[in-house]
């Protein structure tokens, strides 16, 4: 049987979190990876991102109307490198789900591999690296707010981002995905 605490607890972990003032001033999903989909952190790799892996992200606006991204990561495999970008889509069974990266000015070619498209300026970029205790951060923060329902989830690729023409934005295979409602902090 499931305890009335534990049930409270899966739903706050996918709930935005409000702060004070008139509007939302971030939204944070905290969640644990699964491989089912369904669960608003899927891992499609588990042996780079196992199960019962934690991750939280979170939006709030940033100084001079930008926005500003955190990553926290723990309970994954130490020294391994990955890309992490905002998707325009929700994550689902498979990793493509996701859709393409969210872009503030959409690239007219996708897949988007323009470096005048594909760059942390134009998308959100939060690669990072996992130390000695399987955790790691990562923060960026972009001069735009992201436009309300199109972006929806935050996926982990297999390697930091590559920023060569031709190659701009790519970071390997999809291992994981976290649905995130971005775009709601005001």
């Amino acid at each position: 049987m499931i305890s009335a605490s534990a049930v409270a607890a899966a739903l706050l972990a996918v709930v935005p979190v409000i702060g004070a003032g008139s509007g939302h001033d971030a939204v944070t999903v905290t969640d644990t990876f699964r491989t089912r989909s369904g669960a608003a952190a899927v891992t499609y790799a588990p042996d780079a991102v196992p199960g019962g892996a934690r991750v939280r992200v979170t939006e709030r606006p940033a100084p001079g109307g930008g926005t500003r991204f955190a990553l926290r990561l723990e309970g994954l495999p130490a020294g391994r490198t990955f890309g992490a970008h905002v998707h325009r889509q929700a994550c689902g069974p498979k990793p493509e789900d996701a859709g393409p990266h969210y872009q503030n000015v959409k690239d007219p070619v996708q897949p988007s591999v323009d470096p005048a498209y594909a760059n942390p300026r134009n998308e959100v970029w939060l690669d990072l690296t996992t130390g000695a205790r399987g955790t790691a951060r990562a923060q960026a923060t972009v001069a735009w707010r992201v436009r309300p329902g199109e972006a929806r989830s935050l996926v982990l690729h297999e390697h930091a981002t590559d920023t060569r023409a031709g190659h701009a934005g790519t970071a390997g295979a999809r291992l994981a995905c976290v649905t995130v409602p971005f775009g709601t902090a005001r």
